[in-house]
C-alpha cells in the first residue's frame, strides 16, 4: 500500500461523511480490488455505481465507517479513501481526490479491430 497515505484521507472530515452527494453517479457493473489500510489482503469486490468523489460497492465483511481503504478502479488505478457508510453487504468509499469516472468506462482491448486469429463462425442457411 506504497500510495495509501494517512495525509491523503486525512483530510477528510465527518461532512464528507454526512453532507449529500452533489455529483452524478453512474450505475455500472465492475468488478474491482479493495484493501483495507494496514492489511496486505485484497478482496474482490462489484462496483455499482461511481461517481468522481467515490462508489458504492458489495462488500460482505464487516468494515465500520472512517476506515481507510484503496480500491483499484478499472481505467484508474489504485484510488485511496474512507467507507462513508456500511450496510447489508455494501459499502459506500469517499474517495480522497476525484477521478474521472468515464476512465472506468473505456474499452479494455487494444483496438476496435478483430484479431487475425479470429475465425468467422459460417451461419448455417
Amino acid at each position: 500500500m506504497d500510495q495509501f497515505t494517512s495525509d491523503s484521507v486525512s483530510a477528510l472530515s465527518a461532512e464528507d461523511f454526512t453532507v449529500p452527494r452533489s455529483g452524478a453517479r453512474d450505475s455500472l457493473l465492475l468488478t474491482a480490488q479493495f484493501r483495507v489500510a494496514g492489511d496486505n489482503q485484497t478482496h474482490q469486490v462489484r462496483v455499482r455505481n461511481l461517481s468522481s468523489g467515490g462508489l458504492m460497492a458489495e462488500f460482505a465483511a464487516q468494515i465500520a465507517p472512517t476506515t481507510p481503504v484503496e480500491i483499484e478502479v478499472r481505467g484508474v488505478g489504485w484510488v485511496s479513501g474512507r467507507i462513508a457508510w456500511a450496510t447489508d453487504g455494501r459499502v459506500g468509499v469517499a474517495f480522497a481526490s476525484e477521478i474521472d469516472p468515464l476512465l472506468a468506462r473505456k474499452p479494455v482491448g487494444k483496438g476496435t479491430t478483430t484479431p487475425s486469429y479470429v475465425k468467422p463462425i459460417p451461419s448455417r442457411r
